[in-house]
């Protein structure tokens, strides 16, 4: 799914003026072409991404809503507050894991590009010693102002905004939460929390993606895109307000069963590590 979003939402740049096919003609095509392993390539970026990036920014904003929840004297605090707690730690861990990003993205746009300028790396590793070899160390930090506001939002959509679903959802099924949300609660504020990371997230992933892959040109030397803004206009010249909104059926399919399973694990292990210490 992480693969066919970053191919769909590249070739607009690669193809402009042309149909964006769906995330199923481009798994089908590439499995094809390239076998069934070619739809996991860039998996142990991904991976290393997660344990950087993923684990940071779930707690960090636990830590930080659970302080903030210390002052407001255990009483639940207010979306607002629970928003900036989400855009804090999701900047703050995007910070840490976009070398990682940089690497994935890469990875999964490589064997796009013609096959003269293709860079055929082999593996995360590869990736990020080229690219420093290459590009110099700032190339690991290409397009981090869009990652972190992609860091920020996607924080805002899935943990505040499940936080805040399941005070709603608790309600509407009368779950006191005394010892925690009950599980039809999770699973209620999971579903929603899903759809707004998605939501929330998709313009900057999008803008993220192309200017971590973007190459200069083979010509002038220029680079496609100037920055966070240039790229935005760029888009929203070809393709309208909704090219921003490319590949969306892609990353919801990836964010919606990701988010559910991320919070829906974090509190069961969060329970299980408060009763087994007595926290």
């Amino acid at each position: 799914m992480d693969l066919a979003k970053v191919r769909m939402q590249l070739f607009g740049q690669l193809n402009p003026g042309k149909p964006v096919p769906s995330f199923a003609t481009i798994l089908t095509n590439m499995v094809k072409s390239d076998g069934i392993t070619s739809i996991y390539k860039g998996v142990d970026a991904a991976i290393g991404r997660q344990l950087v990036y993923g684990t940071a920014r779930i707690g960090l904003h636990r830590a930080i809503s659970d302080e903030l929840k210390k002052r407001n004297d255990g009483k639940p605090i207010s979306f607002g507050m629970k928003a900036l707690s989400g855009m804090a730690s999701g900047s703050i861990a995007v910070c840490i894991g976009t070398p990682f990003d940089i690497a994935l993205v890469r990875l999964q746009s490589d064997s796009m590009a013609p096959a003269a300028e293709r860079k055929n790396y082999k593996n995360v590793m590869d990736a990020l010693t080229r690219t420093v070899k290459e590009e110099g160390p700032a190339a690991l930090y290409k397009g981090l102002a869009p990652n972190i506001l992609r860091g920020m939002s996607m924080n805002v959509g899935q943990l505040a905004c499940y936080d805040q679903a399941k005070e709603m959802v608790a309600k509407l099924l009368n779950d006191p939460m005394t010892n925690g949300p009950a599980f039809t609660t999770q699973v209620g504020a999971s579903l929603v929390a899903g759809f707004t990371a998605a939501a929330f997230s998709m313009p900057f992933d999008l803008i993220k993606s192309r200017l971590m892959a973007q190459k200069p040109d083979p010509i002038s030397g220029k680079m496609p895109y100037s920055g966070v803004v240039d790229c935005a206009a760029s888009i929203l010249k070809t393709d309208g307000p909704l090219g921003l909104f490319s590949g969306f059926s892609a990353y919801y399919g990836r964010c919606a069963p990701h988010a559910m399973i991320v919070l829906l694990c974090t509190e069961s292990i969060t329970s299980g590590y408060r009763k087994a210490w007595g926290y």
